[in-house]
């Protein structure tokens, strides 16, 4: 169960007594989830998710992370928005941790989606980029390629045989890949940088929102492509699925077209989402916490998505 710090129900009703609620009559941990911890909120006329956040990083980008979903809410995109308190702020601090609450959302993500599934998540994602392409505050990459550098070094203390072969195939391309994160080389916005399919809910043939924003940051759109089809095309051993992957680009570029130089360095983001994912899986596998009762995800089939970008077949 993703619940790294425990609240009590009247811990957390004392908590939410600063917010412009009924009165709580649920309040139950969430389980999914790897990073942060969660509650279900549900009052008499509506519910939320309570989140604590874990993380240093993410508690720094937080205002960035709430302020983007509240942008793109009032443009009419589907996301929770977050629910300010009495004072009109949008976090405060519950257990010595920031505190966000936010709408639930409705429906549930797909874990087989069909093409057409597909299709409307990329154009999900196409619509999420110019809705946000006017968000005004920024936030630098928390695990761009500075951060790469340290969580190889780190792992590299600990990693071997065939994780120790990935860190130094991986060592070998850094450089490289970062040139691709000057911002004057692509498109760049507002991205979501986790658009993986459990933070995407689909209600009926409708998505019900996108959440998990914590990743949220400024960046390459072009590069948000990438890590979505990276997340989506694959199956759960890292094999390319080339029509699920066709299906959410043509979502995604009917809505907004790739520019030429988009296209051009798409399979060079794709080996870029390969070594970010693949970095963070192993680096939290090998430092691994056993008194949290999450099960570190295998990097290795992330890493399998970079033959796949090396010799893509993206038309």
């Amino acid at each position: 169960m993703a619940v790294f710090t425990p609240v009590l129900e009247a811990e957390a009703k004392a908590f939410l007594k600063a917010w412009p609620l009924s009165e709580v009559i649920e309040f139950t941990p969430i389980a999914e989830g790897v990073q942060n911890t969660n509650y279900r909120v549900r009052t008499r006329d509506a519910a939320y998710v309570l989140t604590l956040f874990e993380g240093v990083e993410e508690q720094k980008g937080l205002p960035f992370c709430l302020g983007l979903m509240q942008h793109l809410g009032a443009k009419g995109f589907a996301t929770p928005s977050p629910v300010a308190d009495l004072d009109g702020q949008l976090s405060g601090a519950l257990k010595g941790r920031p505190a966000a609450l936010v709408e639930w959302a409705a429906g549930a993500w797909r874990k087989s989606p069909t093409l057409a599934d597909q299709h409307l998540a990329g154009r999900t994602l196409a619509e999420l980029h110019l809705a946000g392409q006017d968000y005004a505050a920024r936030r630098e990459n928390p695990v761009g390629p500075s951060h790469w550098r340290a969580l190889a070094e780190r792992s590299i203390t600990r990693a071997e045989g065939n994780d120790r072969k990935m860190l130094d195939e991986i060592e070998r391309l850094m450089p490289d890949l970062a040139r691709l994160f000057d911002p004057s080389l692509l498109p760049q916005g507002a991205i979501h940088a986790d658009y993986f399919p459990d933070n995407v809910l689909f209600d009926g043939d409708r998505i019900g929102g996108v959440i998990d924003f914590y990743y949220g940051c400024n960046g390459a759109l072009v590069y948000d492509l990438a890590i979505a089809l990276s997340a989506w095309g694959f199956n759960a051993e890292g094999r390319a699925d080339p029509e699920a992957i066709k299906a959410f680009r043509q979502g995604y570029e009917s809505v907004r077209p790739l520019t030429a130089m988009e296209e051009a360095l798409l399979p060079e983001m794709g080996m870029a989402a390969a070594v970010r994912f693949t970095l963070t899986r192993l680096h939290d596998r090998l430092f691994h916490d056993p008194a949290h009762f999450v099960t570190p995800k295998d990097p290795a089939p992330f890493w399998r998505r970079m033959e796949w970008w090396k010799v893509p077949t993206l038309t």
